[in-house]
């Protein structure tokens, strides 16, 4: 399972109600106890996309630790996606962070950040193990180019794909496939079998062939269920032409791309300078975008500092509802506009024989505490 909290939502520009964008990538093990999830809620591992300014205060309202930070992917230069980088870095040194932290983005971040270490003497303690998108996804066409594997642990695995999109700048989207394996050993065929429980038992749990004391030669395959749970959702960078996503979204259980103008906004741009490259992508063209492409859940994110925080169809005033009816005209799967701090949980396991209940998103609402 992956849980979702994001960090910024505004396009741009920061507002009064929205930071600028960045989005926490927590990862979750279903098969972990009750007892051990709860005691381990702040040391869970997790990926930010993108940073962009403030994007360390806005940690601050959150569990989310920096100890706990396995990478940073940053979707292009724009400095509404990446200008938090160098003091998100600098705060993760002060709080004492030694290990190695993977930095997958352009390569003209990597320069950004030397510029900071020589004009302002910034020193990390950690390294940085800095994986330029161009190198990657130049590599030799395989079935696996462009992939970025994080093993988290041994059953707990991560591999971040990455796509091009269509903006003024080099911009990209990344995939999150999350997939956690595990063994369950088959105890009652075991005693049926007349093996009484032993350290053989355990042997075979961890997939090795084993021979009891009266000679017999146990095969783990025989005794051992192998289970896994994939996940994955798709973020993307900023882009004017959703199709790029096609590949990307085919086994995708979420979707998460800006929705920066309304499709009459869009138009008027285009109107008044039709060799404008307008960048973005309104909410109508990707509701479209994911209808046709069988997508179930869409979060719509990155909105222009003109929409409003509030949800008036009736309003003059542009709002999150003309963006929600914008793209609810040409989608109709499950739809939400994001606002920072919204935390939602995506379960690629999910039963979805009941519909109602087995939604692979849900919405868990705020992480950041009502004030009193």
């Amino acid at each position: 399972m992956l849980k979702l909290t994001f960090l910024g939502t505004s396009a741009g520009v920061p507002t009064k109600q929205r930071n600028v964008t960045a989005l926490a990538i927590e990862c979750l093990n279903p098969y972990s106890s009750g007892a051990s999830r709860q005691q381990n809620k702040k040391s869970r591992p997790w990926v930010l996309i993108d940073c962009g300014e403030g994007t360390q205060h806005q940690l601050l309202h959150t569990k989310l630790s920096l100890h706990q930070l396995q990478a940073i992917c940053i979707t292009h230069v724009h400095g509404d996606h990446c200008y938090g980088l160098p003091g998100l870095l600098a705060s993760a040194a002060m709080s004492g962070r030694t290990a190695a932290l993977t930095l997958i983005a352009p390569k003209a971040i990597a320069k950004m950040l030397e510029a900071m270490r020589l004009t302002t003497e910034l020193y990390l303690p950690f390294a940085i193990e800095f994986m330029a998108i161009e190198d990657i996804l130049s590599e030799p066409n395989d079935e696996h180019k462009g992939d970025v594997t994080i093993n988290v642990d041994h059953q707990h695995q991560l591999v971040i794909d990455i796509h091009p999109l269509s903006h003024r700048v080099a911009s990209y989207g990344f995939g999150i496939t999350q997939t956690i394996s595990r063994r369950t050993l088959n105890t009652d065929k075991l005693t049926a079998d007349g093996i009484p429980a032993s350290a053989l038992w355990g042997r075979l749990q961890q997939g090795e062939d084993v021979v009891t004391e009266d000679g017999r030669m146990l095969s783990s395959a025989e005794y051992v269920d192998n289970d896994s749970q994939r996940t994955r959702v798709v973020i993307a960078g900023d882009n004017d032409t959703p199709e790029c996503l096609y590949a990307a979204v085919v086994d995708a259980d979420l979707l998460v791309h800006e929705a920066t103008y309304t499709h009459a906004v869009l138009n008027k741009i285009q109107a008044k300078n039709p060799d404008f490259d307008p960048m973005h992508s309104s909410a109508q063209l990707i509701g479209k975008f994911a209808q046709e492409s069988g997508l179930s859940n869409l979060i719509l994110t990155h909105f222009s500092a003109r929409y409003q925080s509030f949800d008036n169809p009736q309003s003059r005033t542009p709002n999150m509802a003309h963006v929600r009816l914008d793209a609810q005209s040409a989608y109709v799967g499950n739809l939400w506009l994001a606002a920072d701090f919204d935390q939602y949980i995506v379960n690629g396991a999910a039963n979805l024989v009941d519909e109602e209940a087995g939604s692979r998103v849900q919405y868990l609402g705020s992480a950041r505490a009502p004030k009193k």
